[in-house]
């Protein structure tokens, strides 16, 4: 297990549609786990990383240990919308709500390739549409206005020429 660099935004890798995954996932799982906690986040994919394998995790603060999504897909998104503050592991330290489906049914295969369907709500709902997002090459900043966009970008410049 190795904590990996996380990719800052604006690398172009963040924008990139992942692939399926095909090998080495029990690994990958393992390194995200440690990276998604290092950051910390409670979601990250391969992308995250650099690498462009549809692979997400997902640990939300009441969850015990983390869930991992091998190939996620939304099938099935309520009319009904919330608003959720959101952020990314790849552009620390600044925030902005968006809106998302407030529930989702989710199709994904666990680590062994079996297929599995995941009802979610809230916030469980928000990070898998925000993550599947990245997976399909939608960075999060995307879903905002062009104008919020722009201050949330410059926003983000002052935070990392201060640190």
């Amino acid at each position: 297990m190795a904590v990996r660099p996380i990719i800052t935004f604006p690398n172009p890798l963040l924008r990139a549609v992942a692939e399926l995954f095909d090998s080495d996932l029990h690994s990958l799982a393992d390194d995200l786990i440690d990276t998604m906690h290092a950051a910390p986040g409670i979601g990250i994919t391969g992308p995250h990383i650099g690498i462009l394998r549809r692979l997400v995790v997902i640990q939300l603060p009441s969850a015990a240990k983390p869930a991992l999504y091998v190939n996620s897909s939304v099938i099935q998104a309520s009319t009904e919308m919330i608003r959720h503050a959101e952020g990314s592991v790849s552009m620390p330290g600044v925030t902005e709500d968006i809106e998302r489906h407030a529930r989702i049914i989710v199709r994904y295969q666990d680590l062994d390739g079996n297929e599995q369907f995941e009802n979610a709500d809230g916030l469980l709902a928000v990070c898998h549409q925000h993550e599947i997002d990245q997976l399909d090459g939608l960075f999060w900043t995307h879903r905002l206005t062009r104008l919020k966009r722009d201050r949330l970008v410059k926003r983000y410049g002052k935070l990392m020429r201060a640190s």
